[in-house]
C-alpha cells in the first residue's frame, strides 16, 4: 500500500517550473503535477530565430509528457489557470480543479503595452511559439506582397519594419531581420529594390541594451548601424494608427509590421490579493520564495518580486537565470521540508548577460569581463545550446545553426497558415 504523499502543483512550465521539477521528480514522497496551457516546454531566448525562419520551432521545444515519461511521481495537467482558492487549497483550471498541499506559481509575464490599445491590437508580440510562427508568416507574406506590388508607397509600408524596445530581444530581432534582408531578400526577391525597406529600432532610453556595459552598448549600436538599422533613441512609440507608427518626437513611419519588445508585466493571478502584489504586478515573496501572507503558496521566476536579497534590494532582474536558480533552490528546499530541515534563503548568482546581434557578432557581459564580436558569439552559442531540454534538441539545433551558418540560406521560409472553414448557412 502506498504511503501518503505530499501534493505539489506547479503552474507554468517555463525555466522556473521545469528546473524545480528536475529537482524533485525522483522524490517518492512527493506527487508533482505540472499545469500549463501548452503541452511543451520551450526556450524563449531563441524565439526571434524562429520568427526569422532561421530555426524550426521543434528545435527549441519539448513535450512535457515525453519529458516526464518514466517519472512515476510526475503528472501533466493540460489547462490554463483560472483561479486560486487558498482557503480550500485548490486551483481552478480551464480543464478542471486540482487540490494541492503546496502550490508553486511560475506563470511568468505577458507583454506590456503601457495602455496603448492600438498597439496591443495591431502590433506583433514575441512571447510564445505561436507568436514567433505568426511573426514569421507575417514577414514572409509581406515579402510576397511587396514583390508583386506596383505601388511604391504600399511597397515601402510592407517592407518597413519597426521594432519597439532596445533591450536584448529588440536588438537581436533587429539584427536578424536586417540579416534576413541582406542575405535572403537580395537573392530571392529580385523584384524588391534594396532601398524599399528600412528597419527602425526605437527605445526610450539614451542607449541600447540599457542594463549592459557601455562596451556592449556601443558594440551593438555600431553593428546594427552597419547592417542598415535606423536606431531611434530617447523617444517612444505613442500610437499605431492606419498603418503608421506615431512616435513621441512627431515622426511617423508607414509600416505593416510593428514588432513589440518593449516590456513585460506580471500575469494576472485571480486569488492573489492586491496587497500581495508589488511593482509591475509581480507577486511579493520572502527569502524562500513563499508568497506574502501565505503558508503554502510559492512564486518563482519573472512573476515574483523578492526584496530580501542584499545585492538586489529592489528585486531581481526578470531573467532566465533568476528563474532557473529559484526553481532549483525551491526544489532543494522542498526536500528539506520533507526531511524537517532548515530552508536555505535565495541569493542570486549573476552569471552575466549577453545578446547576439548578427553572424559572428554578439556582446557578452560576464561577471568580471565583457566580450564583443566573434568570441562573444561563440559564448552565446554555447550558453544557448546547453540549457535546451533533450539531447535530440541540442543536436537538431546545432545542425540547423551549422548549416545556416555555412550556407547563409536557411530553408525554413514556409508560409503555413491554418485554413478557415467556410461559413455554413
Amino acid at each position: 500500500m502506498r504511503e501518503s504523499v505530499t501534493k505539489i502543483v506547479i503552474v507554468g512550465g517555463g525555466f522556473g517550473g521545469i528546473n524545480l521539477v528536475k529537482r524533485i521528480w525522483k522524490q517518492p514522497d512527493l506527487e508533482v503535477t505540472m499545469v500549463d496551457l501548452d503541452n511543451y516546454h520551450f526556450f524563449p531566448p531563441l524565439l526571434y530565430q524562429v520568427a526569422t525562419a532561421f530555426i524550426e520551432p521543434s528545435n527549441i521545444s519539448y513535450p512535457f509528457r515525453r519529458m516526464f515519461e518514466g517519472k512515476g511521481n510526475m503528472r501533466f495537467h493540460y489547462g490554463g489557470l483560472v483561479k486560486i482558492n487558498p482557503e480550500k487549497n485548490t486551483i481552478e483550471t480551464t480543464t478542471g480543479e486540482l487540490g494541492y498541499d503546496f502550490l508553486v506559481l511560475a506563470v511568468g509575464t505577458e507583454t506590456n503595452y503601457f495602455g496603448m490599445e492600438n498597439v496591443k491590437q495591431h502590433s506583433l508580440p514575441m512571447k510564445s511559439i505561436e507568436d514567433a510562427i505568426n511573426l514569421r508568416n507575417h514577414l514572409l507574406l509581406n515579402l510576397e506582397k511587396a514583390s508583386i506590388s506596383d505601388d511604391p508607397n504600399e511597397k515601402e509600408r510592407l517592407m518597413n519594419v519597426v521594432i519597439g524596445g532596445g533591450g536584448p530581444s529588440g536588438v537581436e530581432m533587429a539584427g536578424m531581420v536586417a540579416e534576413m534582408g541582406q542575405k535572403i531578400v537580395r537573392k530571392e526577391y529580385p523584384e524588391i529594390k534594396r532601398g524599399n525597406s528600412r528597419i527602425h529600432l526605437i527605445d526610450a532610453s539614451p542607449h541600447l541594451l540599457g542594463p549592459m556595459s557601455t562596451k556592449a552598448q556601443n558594440a551593438a549600436f555600431k553593428v546594427l548601424k552597419d547592417l542598415g538599422v535606423k536606431i531611434e533613441l530617447n523617444t517612444t512609440v505613442e500610437d499605431y494608427v492606419d498603418g503608421e507608427v506615431i512616435m513621441k518626437n512627431g515622426q511617423r513611419i508607414p509600416t505593416d509590421s510593428l514588432i513589440w519588445a518593449s516590456g513585460v508585466i506580471g500575469r494576472t493571478v485571480p486569488g492573489i490579493t492586491p496587497d500581495q502584489l508589488g511593482r509591475g504586478r509581480r507577486i511579493l515573496v520572502d527569502e524562500f520564495n513563499k508568497v506574502k501572507d501565505s503558508s503554502n503558496i510559492f512564486a518563482i521566476g519573472d512573476i515574483c518580486l523578492q526584496t530580501t536579497d542584499k545585492n538586489y534590494p529592489d528585486g531581481h532582474p526578470q531573467l532566465a537565470q533568476v528563474a532557473i536558480q529559484q526553481g532549483r533552490l525551491l526544489g532543494e528546499n522542498f526536500k528539506k521540508m520533507m526531511a524537517g530541515k532548515s530552508l536555505k534563503p535565495f541569493a542570486y548568482n549573476n552569471k552575466g548577460s549577453m545578446a547576439i546581434i548578427s553572424k559572428y557578432e554578439a556582446v557578452a557581459d560576464l561577471p568580471k569581463v565583457s566580450f564583443t564580436g566573434f568570441f562573444a558569439w561563440l559564448i552565446w552559442l554555447f550558453v544557448h545550446i546547453i540549457p535546451l531540454v533533450g539531447f535530440r534538441n541540442k543536436i537538431k539545433l546545432a545542425f540547423s545553426w551549422f548549416w545556416s551558418f555555412i550556407t547563409n540560406n536557411p530553408t525554413l521560409r514556409l508560409i503555413i497558415r491554418p485554413k478557415k472553414k467556410p461559413d455554413c448557412n
